[in-house]
Formats: C-alpha cells, structure tokens, sequence
C-alpha cells in the first residue's frame, strides 16, 4: 500500500484526484492539506472537508498555507473563470460543515505524520507549494523520511499557461517550489508536458458517470463548469493535471522521464519558470550545481492514464 498525504487545493481537477486517491485499492490516503490557489485557502479547505465527506474519505483534513512563503509576494487573481467563484463549478455547497479539519496547520501535520512513519509517507502536491516548503523550514531533517514527493506543476519543453515561462502553481509560489526541488529528498514532476496529452472527454465522464454511483455522478456536475472552460482550448473534455500525477504514484511505467536538478525562476519576466540541468549536459559551474538530480516526466500514454482513472473511480480496482 502507498501512504499518502495529498497537498491541494481543491479546485475541480483536484476533486478527480481525491476521489482517485480515495478509491485505489493500492493507495491508503492518510492526510489531506490544503493550500490557496484554485481559491482561497478558507474556500479551498471548506471544499476539502466537503468532498471527504460526501465520499466517506475518512483521511483527516488539515488547513494550510493562505499567502505566499515569501510573503512580501503580491497576491494573485483567483481563477474564478477556471474553477468558479467557489472553486467547484459552483455547485451547491454548504456555507459549514460538520466536519472539522485537524487543528494543526499543514505543515506540522505532514511532519508530525512522516515523522510517524519514516519512510513510508508519499508526498503528492498538486498545487503551490507552500506547505511543504514551510514544513522544510521549520524540520529540515523530515526531509530524509519522506518515500517519495509527486509534484503536478512546471512547465520544460513548452510554454507556460499563465506566462510563456510559467505554469500555475509554480508561478503562484516560486520561492517554494524551489525549495522543494532542491531539497534533500526524491521528487517527480508531472508538469504541462504530460498533463496536456491526457485529456477526458465529457463523453467518457458522462459513460463514468452513467455507471460510478451518486460519488461519480457528484464528480461529473462539480466537473461540467471545467469542461465548459475547455472548450476553446482542446475541444470537448478537459485537461486532468492533478489526477496525472497521482496515476504516476501507482503507474510510473506509463510516463517518460528525464534526470536532472531542477530550479524555479524566482522574479524577472520569467518568474515561475522550470528548468532542468539534465544529467549528462555539461555546462560551466552555475546555480544548478551542488542540488540533487530529480525527476522530470516528458511524455505520457494519456490513454492508459484514463484507463487507470476510470478502473480506479468506478470499479475501485488497479487497471
């Protein structure tokens, strides 16, 4: 089984993710932070606990990071036209729940539960950042614990979506995200390059939906306002990056990847920009030197990846 604690901040593809998570016989989710981004933290923690409980996901939900780790970065615009104003499609949510998330913040409780289980505890963060980074700063040494960190974010053969240099999350924080990338412990990325070549149509979540039950039938509705966003953009479907990168957890065989320490741009027009020193280049010393060589995923069998969404989201088994 894979212990998992999974960072987000849900947002509409980050549901998919959760529920993926949730249902895969081969992955026992054992936490999940929350962190601004697709809304803002107190919007994207209440739709936390509001997907775990309509899906009896019995992982304890904690609250994160709601600004930048720098915080003297100025705040950014919430993507209302990707996710809606409540960060679900807009869908029909409670103002409060029953539900409570953990009293610690994110950050102490991803140390907390590592440090539990050394060794044992993956890391799969599909939006800023900055929860992890806090969490290294605060116990440098935790990092060494960690199995392994699964990161949905960057962009490194092709342009940006928010910039020509930047993907989102690493755009929206990246003093943390360089943090992350050269930080002691074994991280794989799932950036644009991937995620664009995995597309699911509104007919195959619909065929999902027709035959998953209410929880893929909740999906499907909190998923229509993302296809609607789409629709200029790769026709009809739309684009799964965060449930990319948790399929990599369970099937890294259906994913291309290349070696190299990894920086994040931090300012300049080019402020969020990744970019990796692949192993076996040679180049005069620079910033990239003295960092430990990660995992950047170039290609994907986007098929597949749908295969083992749908097995696992409907029919709670591995594909």
């Amino acid at each position: 089984m894979h212990k998992v604690i999974f960072d987000t901040d849900p947002g509409i593809d980050d549901a998919m993710a959760l529920l993926f998570l949730h249902r895969h016989p081969e992955i026992d989710l054992i936490g999940v932070t929350t962190v601004f981004g697709n809304a803002p933290i107190e919007l994207t923690t209440r739709n936390a606990l509001f997907l775990t409980q309509e899906w009896n996901i019995a992982a304890p939900v904690a609250q994160g990071a709601g600004v930048t780790y720098d915080p003297a970065r100025p705040e950014g615009h919430w993507p209302t036209f990707i996710h809606g104003e409540n960060g679900l499609g807009d869908i029909e949510i409670p103002e409060t729940m029953e539900a409570q998330a953990d009293g610690r913040p994110a950050w102490q409780f991803i140390i907390d539960t590592v440090r539990a289980q050394p060794g044992e505890v993956t890391l799969i963060a599909v939006g800023r950042m900055t929860n992890l980074a806090l969490a290294l700063k605060a116990d440098p040494d935790f990092a060494a614990l960690v199995k392994e960190v699964i990161v949905m974010g960057g962009a490194f053969d092709l342009n940006g979506n928010v910039s020509p240099a930047a993907e989102a999350n690493i755009h929206g924080d990246p003093e943390a995200a360089d943090l992350v990338f050269t930080a002691p412990w074994r991280v794989t990325v799932i950036g644009l390059d991937v995620t664009l070549k995995t597309v699911m149509t509104s007919g195959y979540l619909a065929e999902m939906a027709a035959v998953g039950g209410p929880a893929v039938q909740l999906l499907s509705d909190i998923s229509q306002f993302y296809i609607e966003f789409y629709k200029h953009r790769v026709g009809d479907g739309m684009v799964i990056h965060d449930s990319c990168a948790c399929v990599y957890l369970v099937a890294p065989h259906l994913f291309r990847t290349r070696s190299g320490p990894i920086r994040a741009v931090c300012g300049g027009i080019a402020d969020g920009q990744t970019i990796q020193k692949p192993d076996g280049k040679v180049f005069p010393p620079g910033h990239w030197d003295g960092h430990p060589s990660q995992l950047v995923c170039t290609d994907v069998d986007g098929d597949r990846v749908l295969e083992v969404i749908r097995a696992a989201i409907v029919e709670g088994k591995a594909a």
